[in-house]
């Protein structure tokens, strides 16, 4: 079975921080055969506060994004806000990835399609995995050749997110790539101007989704997660991330 793994910052915070993350992506592939997607953000659109770190933007985010694609021969997977970014993120990145509170955005799911690249769909907070077929339809139907799911956990209302691990067969149902986002699943959003979260559990929360069938495996990591500058609270330490992978793989 093919295993599918994604990893990097939750924003673009400096080229140091690219490179750092980069370099250690290289290496876990060299010693284990993976082929780690390089993931990070150029802008993140849905921050709690006004005056939280969004990242570099678009133009800038992009050409750094490149550089490491360049530089590490890293395949890449970003995230589009609107649908007029689909196009040049397409030019960069190989997988276009649709955030979970858009995952039902029309016009943003054919952009993305149209792009020719791989799309993946973060599953929403408020939908159950079979209510993800009719984003994969979208996709589908506008062009996308390759479609993939993320699971990311349920909002209950009350300041946390559950994870229902049955969405992972009925979304393999749809596609044949359903992805773990380890992190962002451990999140506990609002109750402060930040969200907060837990990254204890974010191992846990792996091997679970590998035992309901899980094909691949989104991990955000940092050298220093309480230090970054998004998704402190749960971003998984970079020196973790080797071990973790070698166990799911096994």
């Amino acid at each position: 079975m093919k295993q599918t793994f994604i990893a990097g910052p939750c924003v673009i915070e400096s080229a140091e921080l690219l490179d750092t993350v980069a370099k250690k992506l290289v290496e876990i592939n060299q010693r284990q055969g993976t082929d780690i997607i390089f993931k990070a953000s150029f802008d993140k659109a849905n921050r709690t506060s006004l005056h939280s770190f969004r990242g570099p933007g678009i133009d800038k985010g992009l050409q750094m994004l490149s550089d490491v694609k360049a530089k590490y021969g890293l395949r890449l997977l970003t995230d589009i806000h609107e649908a007029w970014q689909a196009e040049p993120v397409g030019q960069v990145a190989d997988i276009v990835q649709i955030p979970a509170f858009l995952c039902r955005q029309t016009d943003l799911l054919m952009a993305a399609a149209r792009t020719g690249r791989t799309v993946n769909i973060k599953k929403a907070q408020f939908l159950s995995g079979k209510d993800m077929r009719y984003p994969v339809e979208k996709a589908r139907e506008a062009g996308a050749q390759e479609v993939w799911l993320t699971e990311r956990g349920n909002m209950m209302g009350y300041g946390n997110l559950v994870v229902d691990f049955r969405n992972i067969p009925d979304m393999l149902e749809l596609v044949d790539t359903v992805v773990m986002d380890c992190t962002h699943s451990v999140q506990r959003p609002g109750g402060a101007d930040k969200t907060g979260g837990d990254r204890r559990f974010v191992p846990q929360m792996a091997m679970a989704a590998k035992a309901f069938g899980a094909t691949g495996w989104f991990f955000e990591v940092h050298p220093t997660p309480d230090l970054g500058l998004s998704d402190a609270a749960n971003m998984l330490e970079l020196d973790r991330l080797d071990e973790l992978i070698q166990r799911l793989r096994q």
